[in-house]
C-alpha cells in the first residue's frame, strides 16, 4: 500500500523527504524528527524506483542506523539487509574486506580493538625508542595513540599536533612520527587494521584506484548522511570522493548542535556545505514537537545572539500548548544551589505529579555537580549519573584522596599501594616492602615516615624507572605535611565568624568574598591560603607531583586538572582533613552509582549528566545548573577562543526540556577557592530578557544540609520559589537576587 508521505510528515519535513535536487542540505533543529525525516526519505526513494542495494546511510552508531532500517522495512516491507546502513567505520570495514589487497592487507585481516591497539603501539614505542618513555615529563604511550589517532581524523599535520598537544614534552615533535612510522609497519606486517585505519584506507582505496572509486559511485547514487555536523574531515573526504556527477547526496545535521569539535569534530564541514556542494538546496525543519512555544523562544534567543556569519539561522517553531517561561535563579553558593534544585524536585514531585525519572540535572562539566552528589546522598535521595561514574568515583580523584588518605594516616598500606601502582614496574608487593621498610627506618632513627621514604635503603627497593615518580611523590608528601603540621588556622575564630555571617544579608557575604579574593590577588592572606587548611594542602598536592603526573597518563589531562582543582573550594567546607576524607567515605559508601543493579534501576531516579552525554535525549524537567561565566562558558574555554562552541552546548542543554527548563548559578566562585563573585553567564544575559524570568528564592528557603526523614526514607524540604513566578524579568546582576 502506497505511503501518504504528505499526510504523515509535516511541510518542512515533506520538502526534505521529497527534495530532488542533487545536492540536499536539511537542518533538522531540536526535536523536530530527524529520524523521522530520514526514514521517510529513504521510503520515498523506494517508492522512486530506487533498488535498496543503490541507498548508502552513513549514521554516527549502529544502532541509530539498525533502528532506521527496521523503521523503513516497517514502512515498505523491504528487509533492511537489502540496504547498505551503518558508521563510517562499518561501512569502511566492508569494503575494505573487499579490496583488502589494494591498501597492503589480506582479505583476513583482523580489527584490533581498543585495548589491543594500545597494547601492540606501546610495545613498538618501547622497541623504537624506550628512552624517550623514561623521561622525567614523557607522558604514556595511550596518550601519545590519542594525540595520532586526532591528528589521523583530523588530517591536521602531525608536527602541528604535536606541537599543540605535547609542546612541553622535548623530543617529542621528533619521536612521535617515529612511533607513528614503526606502529604502520608493525600493523602491515601482522594484517591488522585499529578503528582508524577502517577510515584512513578506505580514502587511500578511493584516492589510489579510481576504478574502486567509480565502481562505488555508480553502484550507490544516493548517499544520506546522518549528524552531519559531527562529521571530522576524514569523514568529509570519504563523502567527497563517493560524489560523482551522478550522484545525490542529503545531508541531515544541525550546525547549531556541533558540540564535539574537541574530538575531532569539523563544524566547517556543514557550515561549508554550500561552497563544497555547488548548486545545493537548503531545507529546514523548525517544527519542534518537543518544547513548550516558551522553551523554544529561549532557545531561539540564544542563538539570535551570535555573530551571523557562525552559522545558519533557524528559528523553532512550537506545537505544543503554553507553559512557564524558563526560570533563571542565582543562588549563593554550590551548595546553596543544590539545596535549591532538591526543593524544587520535591515540589515538582510531590505537588505536581512528576516522577523523579523526569528529571534530568545537566552541567558543563562533571567537577560541577559534586556538591550536588553530596547533597543529594545525604537526603537519601536515589539518582543516576548517566553521563559516567560520580564525581569522587572517577580514578584521577580516587588518586588525589589516596595521597591525601596516606597523608593523614600513613599506616594507610592500601592508598600507598593505589600510588606505587601509578608508577612504572612497581606492583603491589613492592608498595607493602617499601612501606615496610620506611616503618623500619622511621622508627630506628626516629624521624618521620615522610622523610624515612626517602632513605637510600628505601629507594633502592624502587624500580630504576619509577624513582623520578617516587621521589617527586614523596617530596610532594613532605610539602603537604609540613603545612599540615604547621597548621596555624584559628578554627574558633573561624567558627565565630561563621555564626556571625548567619545574621548578614546573603547578597553581602557575596560581596565579602570578592573583597576576600581581591585582598587574595594582592598577596594578602585569606582563609583559603592559611597554612594548614585543608584547601591550602590540596593545592600544595596539586601543584606538586601528581597535577605533572596525570599530564603524562591521561590525554584529557586538561579536563582532569579542573577536576581536582576545583577540590580546593570543596576542601574548604571542612575543618581539618579527616573531616574531609569521612564525608568522601561516606559518600563512596552510598548506593548512588551507575553500576546500580538491575532491580534498583527499576526505582525512580533523578538523572545528573553532562550536557554532552545528553545530546539526543529529552526530560520533561530539566536543571541546568552552573550558568556563570567561567563555569558555562568554561574559562579555559573563553581563553582558548571556543565561545561559540559552548553557546552551542548551552543551546543543547536547553532544548533537552519538555515542559521546564530551570538556570541556576551560584554567585560566589568556591571551586578554585579564591571566592570569587560570580555573575550570570554571558548566553543568558545575552539573550531577551523577555524570554525567561528571574524567581527568588523565598524567606526561610535556605536551610542547612541535614534532611529529616519520614518513614525510613528521606523527607525532601519544600521548595524554594514563590508560589508564583515573578513578573520582573529585566536582569540587573548587580541587584540583591534574594
Amino acid at each position: 500500500m502506497p505511503i501518504d508521505f504528505r499526510a504523515e510528515l509535516n511541510d518542512d519535513q515533506l520538502a526534505a523527504v521529497t527534495s530532488r535536487e542533487r545536492f540536499s542540505l536539511v537542518l533538522a533543529g531540536a526535536g523536530s524528527g530527524k529520524t523521522r525525516t530520514l526514514t521517510y526519505r529513504v521510503a520515498w526513494l523506494l517508492e522512486q524506483g530506487v533498488a535498496p542495494w543503490r541507498i548508502l546511510l552513513l549514521t554516527f552508531t549502529n544502532k541509530a542506523a539498525t533502528e532506521m532500517l527496521e523503521r523503513v522495512e516497517a514502512l515498505t516491507g523491504v528487509p533492511r539487509s537489502e540496504f547498505w546502513g551503518g558508521t563510517f567505520h562499518s561501512i569502511g570495514q566492508r569494503i575494505l574486506r573487499a579490496n583488502a589487497e589494494l591498501v597492503g592487507r589480506k582479505r583476513d585481516y583482523t580489527i584490533l580493538d581498543a585495548g589491543d591497539a594500545d597494547t601492540l603501539f606501546g610495545k613498538v614505542c618501547r622497541h623504537v625508542n624506550a628512552e624517550f618513555l623514561k623521561g622525567k615529563n614523557a607522558p604514556k604511550p595511550r596518550v601519545i595513540f590519542d594525540l595520532i589517532s586526532y591528528a589521523r581524523n583530523t588530517r591536521l599535520p602531525l608536527a602541528d599536533v604535536v606541537e599543540d598537544r605535547m609542546g612541553w614534552v622535548a623530543g617529542a615533535d621528533r619521536v612521535v612520527p617515529q612511533y607513528l612510522e614503526a606502529y604502520a609497519q608493525a600493523k602491515r606486517e601482522q594484517n591488522l587494521c585499529d578503528f582508524d585505519d577502517l577510515l584512513e584506507l578506505f580514502l587511500e582505496l578511493l584516492d589510489d584506484h579510481p576504478d574502486v572509486r567509480e565502481r562505488l559511485q555508480k553502484r550507490f547514487r544516493h548517499i544520506l548522511v546522518d549528524e552531519f555536523q559531527d562529521t571530522n574531515t576524514l569523514q568529509a573526504e570519504i563523502i567527497r570522493r563517493l560524489v560523482s556527477d551522478e550522484n545525490h547526496l542529503t545531508a541531515v545535521g544541525d550546525d547549531a548542535q556541533c558540540i564535539y569539535t574537541w574530538r575531532g569534530a569539523n563544524y566547517e564541514n556543514i557550515t561549508r556545505f554550500p561552497e563544497t556542494y555547488a548548486g545545493m538546496v537548503l531545507r529546514k525543519i523548525e517544527i519542534n514537537y518537543r518544547s513548550t512555544p516558551q522553551i523554544l523562544d529561549f532557545a531561539n534567543s540564544i542563538l539570535s545572539a551570535r555573530e551571523e556569519s557562525l552559522g545558519f539561522s533557524k528559528t523553532l517553531r512550537a506545537t505544543r500548548e503554553d507553559g512557564r517561561k524558563p526560570a533563571l535563579v542565582a543562588t549563593l553558593d554550590a551548595y546553596d544551589q543544590a539545596r535549591t534544585v532538591i526543593r524544587r524536585i520535591a515540589s515538582l514531585v510531590e505537588d505536581e505529579g512528576y516522577s523523579p525519572n523526569d528529571v534530568a540535572v545537566l552541567y558543563r562539566a562533571h567537577m560541577h555537580a559534586k556538591e550536588l552528589e553530596l547533597e543529594l546522598t545525604r537526603a537519601g535521595i536515589p539518582f543516576l549519573i548517566t553521563s559516567g561514574i560520580q564525581f569522587f568515583q572517577q580514578a584521577h580523584v580516587r588518586d588525589f584522596v589516596a595521597i591525601l588518605r596516606f597523608l593523614t594516616n600513613p599506616a594507610d598500606g592500601v592508598a600507598f599501594a593505589r600510588l606505587l601502582a601509578l608508577m612504572e614496574k612497581v606492583g603491589p608487593r613492592t608498595a607493602a616492602k617499601t612501606l615496610e621498610a620506611a616503618n623500619r627506618i622511621a622508627e630506628k632513627k626516629r624521624i618521620r615516615i615522610f622523610d624515612a621514604l626517602l632513605d637510600d635503603a628505601v629507594l633502592k627497593k624502587i624500580p630504576e624507572p619509577a624513582r623520578d615518580d617516587y621521589s617527586d611523590f614523596v617530596i610532594s608528601l613532605q610539602d603537604m605535611d609540613e603545612s599540615l603540621r604547621g597548621n596555624a588556622f584559628d578554627a574558633a575564630g573561624a567558627a565565630s565568624e561563621d555564626d556571625s555571617a548567619e545574621t548578614e544579608d546573603l547578597f553581602s557575604l557575596a560581596e565579602k568574598a570578592a573583597a576576600e579574593a581581591d585582598a587574595d590577588a594582592r598577596d594578602v592572606p585569606a582563609a583559603a591560603s592559611v597554612t594548614g587548611t585543608p584547601a591550602e594542602i590540596v593545592r600544595i598536592g596539586l601543584d606538586s607531583w601528581y597535577g605533572d603526573f596525570i599530564k603524562k597518563v591521561y590525554a584529557d589531562w586538561r579536563e582532569r586538572l579542573d577536576d581536582l582543582q576545583s577540590l580546593v573550594g570543596f576542601a574548604e567546607k571542612f575543618d581539618s582533613l579527616d573531616d574531609l576524607l569521612a564525608q568522601l567515605a561516606l559518600l563512596n559508601s552510598e548506593t548512588n552509582r551507575k553500576d546500580v543493579d538491575a532491580d534498583s534501576r527499576e526505582r525512580p531516579m533523578i538523572r545528573l549528566s553532562t550536557i554532552h552525554q545528553a545530546k539526543g535525549l529529552e526530560y520533561p524537567i530539566v536543571f541546568v545548573i552552573g550558568c556563570a561565566e567561567e563555569m558555562f562558558p568554561l574559562k579555559r574555554a573563553v581563553e582558548e577562543g571556543d565561545v561559540d562552541e559552548e553557546r552551542r552546548l548551552f543551546y543543547v542543554a536547553c532544548t533537552r526540556a519538555k515542559d521546564r527548563l530551570y538556570l541556576l548559578y551560584p554567585k560566589i566562585r568556591m571551586s578554585f577557592g579564591d571566592g570569587g563573585l560570580l555573575e550570570a553567564s554571558r548566553f543568558v544575559r545575552e539573550a531577551d530578557p523577555d524570554t525567561y524570568e528571574r524567581l527568588y528564592l523565598s524567606s526561610g528557603a535556605r536551610s542547612g544540609s541535614s534532611f529529616p526523614r519520614r518513614g525510613g526514607r528521606a523527607a525532601l524540604p519544600p521548595h524554594p520559589f514563590r508560589d508564583e513566578y515573578s513578573q520582573e524579568t529585566d536582569y540587573d546582576d548587580s541587584a540583591d537576587p534574594f
